[in-house]
């Protein structure tokens, strides 16, 4: 491999293209019409400690049963308790507000009252929209249009490729095609434990033994075209001198070709559907890639697409993963979401090394088949040597 070659496509494509508990203490429910405290026949809003009690019943009970001294009736206990005088005795007050069923055990206490008050700041803030400052719209507006004219994700641009020949595998002829292509790890580690995949290694040093080769080459030169086009419509990329760009597009177009294929990956299924085509793990066995990098990956497609980002945060995680912290959707299930993006992006990070590892490898045992661009892209020479 001609590494000026490689340089030169990277050069050529960067020049051609120019693109996220408000609980009451006390369940509290809405009637259709007025309902009266059941304690003094006040108006009652709801249920509080297991009764249908007025706001100030709830109240009185609950400081009567953390209070130290006990209560007691000046009279016979057997006040009367109503609206105008539920003052005037407060053991009998008391004695009625036990006796139509509010209970002691569901009145917290103050360490309960402000952990409680504490999950509701937090929820408040976490639910709390964001307001964003104009240049950061400005970004994500750039960001997601950039993202839309370099993506696409039924795939109609991808054409003049060679075909995908799925009629060879690296694996024990026992095993069948629904078993590769499920999320088993075992299926995929065997894959390349069997005396047959050895005598295929031992072939592919004389022919053709990754026969996806060819075409996951095409489809990945494809893919970082598009990945090309997408930086380079970025005001801040565009910026920056050549040698840097190419610095950032050869670490970072692994990821960001991962988080493209997320977005068409189906987790039921184990397939990514790109629009007419459809790969599965296996269409990578094929391709000559191995469990050290499939295991982890496939993981993560899956953990990354029950994440259930929209567009605009699949758009930023392309660009810059410190961006999503502008993105807060409310609702329970998206709350630590920045931090769970992160631990995906951490992982790629070291699946990006396996796989420019594999990918020389490859090449090794199959050459002439990678484009210039793929080498160079998984290349570690610095810029400077080119």
């Amino acid at each position: 491999m001609n590494e000026a070659t490689g340089v030169q496509s990277i050069r050529e494509a960067l020049t051609r293209y120019n693109e996220e508990e408000g609980s009451q203490e006390g369940e509290t429910t809405e009637d259709e019409e007025p309902r009266a405290c059941a304690v003094c026949g006040d108006l009652a809003k709801g249920y509080h400690f297991n009764a249908l009690t007025c706001e100030g019943c709830k109240g009185f009970f609950r400081r009567a049963i953390k209070r130290s001294t006990q209560l007691r009736c000046r009279f016979q206990n057997k006040c009367s308790i109503t609206k105008n005088n539920r003052r005037s005795c407060q053991a009998c007050r008391f004695r009625k507000c036990r006796a139509i069923g509010m209970r002691q055990e569901m009145v917290m206490s103050e360490k309960e009252v402000q952990e409680r008050r504490t999950r509701i700041q937090t929820r408040k803030r976490l639910d709390a929209p964001v307001e964003l400052s104009s240049q950061q719209e400005e970004t994500i507006k750039e960001l997601l249009c950039s993202h839309r004219q370099s993506f696409d994700s039924a795939f109609y641009r991808f054409s003049g490729f060679r075909p995908m020949d799925r009629n060879a595998l690296p694996v024990g002829q026992d095993e069948s095609e629904s078993e590769l292509c499920s999320l088993s790890s075992t299926s995929l580690s065997g894959s390349f434990e069997t005396p047959e995949n050895q005598e295929h290694e031992e072939a592919g040093k004389k022919g053709s033994v990754f026969t996806a080769l060819p075409h996951v080459a095409d489809l990945t030169t494809y893919m970082i075209q598009d990945i090309i086009t997408f930086s380079k419509s970025l005001r801040d990329f565009q910026s920056l001198n050549m040698d840097d760009q190419i610095s950032l597009l050869k670490g970072a177009t692994f990821e960001i070709m991962q988080i493209r294929f997320n977005m068409v990956f189906n987790t039921k299924t184990g397939i990514w559907e790109c629009g007419h085509l459809t790969y599965c793990i296996n269409d990578a066995v094929r391709a000559g890639f191995q469990p050290l990098l499939l295991e982890p990956l496939l993981k993560f497609h899956h953990t990354l697409r029950d994440l259930c980002l929209q567009e605009e945060e699949y758009a930023l995680m392309q660009a810059c993963p410190c961006f999503l912290q502008t993105v807060q959707r409310t609702g329970p299930e998206k709350h630590l979401l920045y931090p769970k993006v992160m631990s995906c992006l951490t992982e790629m990070r070291t699946m990006n090394e396996e796989y420019s590892k594999q990918v020389l490898q490859i090449q090794d045992i199959q050459p002439d088949i990678i484009s210039p661009l793929i080498m160079e892209m998984v290349s570690k020479n610095p810029c400077s040597d080119f």
